[in-house]
């Protein structure tokens, strides 16, 4: 199914972890999957796309949508936004590629949170969230730590 031009929901919710583990990385319910499809294309069509058409290649995301179950086996807060759909991580190929990224997205999109992540052993990538409904944040964090917040 696809939630954009160049975005599709088994993309978004394919997960190497689940993958490895066996489990089925989906929501439960026939309505819960509603919203998480209608929260995955929103932020498809608010920040994925615009920022793969700025790029003019594909964008590659290693975590859409997860369950309950893979948010726990990758280490993902309880009230995670890729619980609901909200959230995508962004594989980049460097430093360079990842600001590029965050630039982007900092002056072109509406965003509720945008983090440089990074693991122990040096791997790096952005986590990007935008919630249909309510106010989007435009936080902009490294590593869980607050560095500002833009104004729209």
């Amino acid at each position: 199914m696809r939630l954009s031009k160049n975005f599709t929901y088994e993309e978004l919710i394919h997960s190497n972890v689940a993958e490895r583990k066996g489990l089925k990385n989906r929501p439960k319910t026939k309505e819960e999957e509603k919203k998480v499809i209608e929260n995955l294309r929103a932020l498809c069509i608010e920040v994925l796309q615009p920022l793969r058409d700025y790029l003019g290649k594909p964008v590659v995301i290693s975590s859409g949508y997860r369950s309950e179950e893979v948010n726990r086996m990758v280490g993902g807060v309880k009230g995670s936004q890729h619980l609901r759909g909200e959230a995508a991580d962004i594989h980049v190929e460097n430093t360079e590629h990842l600001l590029k990224i965050m630039h982007f997205i900092m002056d072109e999109t509406d965003f509720d949170q945008l983090i440089w992540e990074r693991d122990k052993a040096g791997t790096q990538w952005v986590h990007v969230s935008y919630r249909r409904y309510g106010v989007n944040k435009h936080q902009v964090l490294s590593s869980k730590e607050l560095l500002f917040t833009t104004k729209k």
